[in-house]
């Protein structure tokens, strides 16, 4: 007998006796279940953890061993902690022959696994091998792995083994065939569309599992496409049939109902093939009446019968007697003492009530009933009946029900539902205008700011337009009845905010229109709401229009309007407000308040809220006008549409750049022209100038190292390192240069021109000329003497040393010198840019470290150009050039033979310069900074050099 016990208790716990289970496998169970915090739980499965971890690592691990270590991987997955650790043993142990590991192993798998784990690609070969296999136990437990972990990218590798089990000998495996091509189904359906006709064929399989598992791919079918189907019916009919006579094995029943799952699958399959045909529904009429006699209402799975014909009844085309059976069904339903068959009757009753309302009339006390019960469930749902069920004749109790229930939940989300309904319920089947008003004065009273702004939007419609009916004396009772109740509620603390906003357009409104109330009286009013709620702007903004309004209607008609003090008050108050909204509003009144009765009459008409406003989008009156200006040449107007290219920045980038490239200044086209070695130093009688002109051929497009198109560029021999300087003679060959240049000059001109309104721009932004330049610019374009000074052109190899100049040169004038300067008869053309050169600032023009030493490495001294220059009567020495003794190309020449000079490392001595006078350094920054504003880029042939200078 002791004997007995043991290896009964052994078996009840599946202990090595029973199921092969060590006792530490089993210690552990009664460690957890004994455990008396979550964390004592966590600590003892952290331990198994680490033990699993390092003994599943073990070599030669016997396989019952590793099946129970497999085991107690998916206890401490069931209890939420990770065990990624083993997955891939668990995939390992699908390769295993033995039925009982491979089946471990998919059970494992299935559990540990998702359909887009990374490991699932190792079992699909063994899918693939275990669907062929001879025992049929290893087809059911990959088909079921089939079911749970195959997605849509590995269906077609099983999907042929699949549907070739459709026809397996044995009735399981067809029947999880079935369910697999349903799966497939449901994740790919494009997969499977070629195979629908399988489902048709297993429905009459002689197997009533494999029929009721090919239900519910049909179901998912004819949900989608149901006149597909309707062939079906028949069938459908013939089956439900059968099961309610009881032709099937007595297996299938369950609580004595035969294959009641079955039947409630193909009565869900039937109402959606009868629904709106009449043909279909009449083959379903006594099959479903047969069930309603003959199925037992004595057990829960019989009550579910019932409620599934219900809902096929209020589905399908209509019959008298199925209706008055669901009826009876229904009221047993309500009767009952059981909360889960009386929510049953409440959802049933408000499916039949769409057919027939006089059903669900009769069963109002019932569903009353249901409201006091202390279920929140079942209220929740009667209260989804009684909206449904709403009629003129019980409107006033069900919305008091309603609102009685709303006040006493604290579930805001359903507060807001229940709301909303109230309000839509009086809308409808309001019996009063009396009890319309306290109703939602109610609502929000109660429901506060959870009531949805559209619902006041609505009140306010609704008592602006009436009821819609041609009596106005209704619609203006209305609307008397809403300001008399406002007027009494508006004195009461802590009204919602979105109740004040109803109330103060009303009261703006209709507060003095039927002459009950002065508007001394309601603006006394307004402004106590105004004062009271002065942290809610939107309610302020509210109540100001409002007096807008009360003060506008007096104005028209004709009365004198008496502004309160405390009117006066608030008005003050909030022109100083922060919310510009709020100003606007009192400058608004303030500005109105001061019109007449005509212009206020016109402003804010009476009783106009709801009138229609004609907006003309095209603004058609302004056709006229665009016709005349277009006629006098203004530009068409562009649409948005069209010019959303135009805004590209990239685009718009392109053309700043391509204008400030028409705008560098470079010399005129003889700059590049090469020098002999043995070049003639001009005397000191000699005069030339050298004109700066706009040249678009190999323009630099950005600063940095030149990189020009021009041909001329290369014309430097580099075995010779011949040194290139511009010679202006002056002799008459000077002449005929000069024209040469000067048509070169204007063929280029015609191809760009300079707007004269541009010059003046530039030379108002730049600081403009002095006295002797505007003045040379107006008198012939005359050439000041100074101006005849040309560079002396040295060449010679690159041994070759400048030597310091003796001649004496004319000390130039500084310039600031406003002085009259000798002016010589002679065509020149004074260039506005040309004034750019004058910004150069003498205090920032390196010179040498050491100018008298032959090869320097050092920055080329620029104002050493200056220092050949022959001038009678002067000393030698470098003085800084101004703008009456030189022109400005002999300094971008200069610049240029600096360039020059820094390349062959040529360096001329250096003089002390003097200077008495100059630009200052701020005002140099500045005009710089305008020119850079300009876009004027400055000369093109060395732009570091100049931009050097620039600073």
């Amino acid at each position: 007998m002791e004997q007995l016990k043991t290896i009964g208790r052994e078996l009840a716990m599946g202990s090595q006796g029973g199921f092969g289970q060590s006792k530490e496998f089993l210690d552990l169970v009664k460690s957890i279940g004994e455990a008396r915090s979550k964390a004592e739980e966590d600590r003892i499965v952290l331990s198994e953890i680490e033990t699993l971890k390092r003994r599943i690592v073990e070599p030669d691990i016997p396989r019952r061993k590793m099946k129970e270590y497999i085991i107690r991987l998916v206890y401490v997955e069931m209890l939420g902690h990770d065990a990624s650790f083993g997955y891939i043993h668990a995939v390992k142990m699908t390769h295993n022959d033995n039925l009982l590991l491979k089946r471990t192993g998919y059970l494992a798998v299935t559990l540990f696994l998702n359909e887009d784990h990374d490991l699932i690609i190792l079992i699909v070969n063994t899918i693939q091998k275990d669907l062929k296999s001879d025992n049929y136990l290893i087809v059911c437990a990959a088909l079921n792995v089939v079911c749970k972990l195959i997605n849509e990218e590995t269906i077609p590798a099983v999907l042929p083994q699949v549907v070739e089990l459709l026809g397996h000998s044995k009735e399981a495996v067809r029947k999880k065939a079935i369910m697999a091509l349903h799966r497939f189904y449901q994740k790919s359906p494009s997969s499977v569309s070629h195979l629908v006709s399988n489902f048709r064929k297993r429905l009459c399989d002689n197997d009533p599992g494999v029929m009721g598992a090919t239900l519910c791919p049909l179901f998912d079918l004819i949900t989608i496409d149901v006149n597909s189907y309707k062939d079906l019916v028949v069938s459908f009919v013939s089956i439900l049939k059968q099961i309610a006579e009881r032709r099937l094995p007595k297996s299938y029943d369950y609580h004595q109902m035969p294959a009641p799952f079955i039947q409630i699958k193909l009565l869900k399959i039937l109402a959606l093939l009868g629904s709106g045909d009449k043909q279909a529904s009449e083959h379903m009429y006594t099959v479903v009446g047969d069930i309603f006699r003959k199925c037992d209402s004595s057990s829960n799975i019989g009550n579910a019968v019932l409620y599934e014909c219900i809902s096929c009844v209020s589905a399908i085309y209509p019959n008298a007697k199925l209706l008055e059976a669901a009826a009876d069904v229904i009221a047993r339903f309500l009767k009952s003492d059981s909360h889960n068959l009386k929510y049953m009757g409440i959802d049933a009753l408000g499916r039949l009530i769409k057919l027939s309302p006089e059903v669900a009339e009769q069963h109002q006390l019932a569903v009353i009933d249901c409201l006091e019960d202390p279920d929140d469930t079942l209220k929740r749902k009667t209260f989804e009946l009684l909206y449904k069920m709403t009629k003129s004749s019980n409107v006033e109790v069900i919305v008091d029900r309603m609102i009685d229930y709303m006040i006493n939940i604290n579930d805001n989300h359903y507060k807001t539902e229940i709301a909303s309904r109230c309000v839509e319920l009086a809308e409808q089947f309001a019996p009063s205008n009396h009890w319309f008003i306290q109703t939602m004065n109610r609502v929000f009273e109660h429901a506060g700011d959870l009531v949805k702004s559209k619902v006041a939007h609505n009140l306010m419609r609704l008592i602006a337009e009436g009821f819609g009916e041609e009596d106005d004396t209704a619609d203006s009772q209305l609307r008397s009845s809403a300001v008399e109740s406002y007027l009494r509620i508006i004195g009461e603390p802590k009204l919602p905010s979105l109740f004040l906003q109803v109330i103060c357009w009303v009261l703006g409104e209709y507060g003095t229109a039927d002459g009950k109330f002065s508007a001394s009286y309601v603006t006394g009013k307004l402004c106590d709401v105004a004062d009271a709620y002065s942290n809610d702007e939107i309610v302020k903004s509210y109540a100001v229009t409002a007096l807008m309004k009360l003060f506008v209607f007096e104005i028209a008609a004709g009365r004198k309007v008496d502004i309160l003090p405390e009117c006066q008050s608030l008005i003050e108050e909030l022109s100083a407000s922060h919310s510009t909204d709020l100003q606007q509003r009192v400058y608004e009144l303030q500005a109105i308040i001061g019109l007449d009765a005509h212009a206020v009459e016109c402003i804010l008409p009476s009783d106009a809220s709801c009138e229609d406003i004609e907006i003309d989008k095209n603004l058609s009156f302004l056709n006229d006008y665009v016709q005349q200006s277009l006629e006098k040449g203004a530009q068409p107007y562009i649409p948005e549409s069209e010019r959303s290219g135009m805004l590209d920045i990239s685009n718009f980038q392109a053309k700043i750049s391509m204008k400030l490239q028409l705008m560098v200044l470079v010399p005129e086209p003889s700059y590049h022209r090469e020098v002999q070695q043995a070049a003639t130093v001009p005397s000191s009688s000699d005069t030339g100038s050298s004109e700066v002109k706009l040249r678009l051929d190999g323009v630099q497009k950005k600063w940095g190292r030149p990189t020009y198109s021009s041909s001329a560029a290369s014309t430097s021999n580099s075995s010779s390192q011949n040194t290139v300087y511009e010679v202006t003679p002056v002799d008459g060959s000077s002449n005929v240069n000069s024209k040469a240049r000067e048509a070169s000059y204007d063929l280029k001109k015609t191809q760009v021109e300079i707007s004269p309104e541009k010059q003046k721009l530039a030379a108002s932004l730049f600081g403009g000329t002095s006295k002797s330049e505007r003045r040379a610019s107006s008198t012939g374009h005359k050439v000041p003497k100074g101006s005849s000074h040309v560079l002396k052109s040295t060449a010679g190899s690159t041994t070759d040393v400048l030597v310091e100049k003796t001649t004496p040169v004319q000390p130039p004038p500084d310039l600031l010198d406003l002085g009259e300067p000798t002016i010589k008869d002679g065509p020149s053309s004074v260039d506005p840019f040309k004034q750019l050169e004058e910004l150069l600032d003498p205090t920032q023009l390196g010179s040498s470290a050491n100018p008298g030493i032959v090869g320097s490495t050092s920055a080329p001294d620029i104002m050493q150009l200056y220092s050949d220059k022959p001038a009678s009567g002067q000393s030698g020495g470098f003085m800084y050039p101004s703008s009456s003794n030189r022109s400005d190309d002999n300094l971008v020449s200069g610049l240029a033979n600096a360039t020059t000079d820094s390349a062959h490392n040529i360096t001329a001595a250096a003089h002390p310069s003097q200077f008495s006078k100059g630009p200052n350094l701020k005002d140099s920054l500045e005009k710089d900074a305008l020119v850079r504003q300009m876009g004027v880029t400055p000369s093109s042939q060395n732009p570091n050099l100049f931009k050097d200078l620039l600073g």
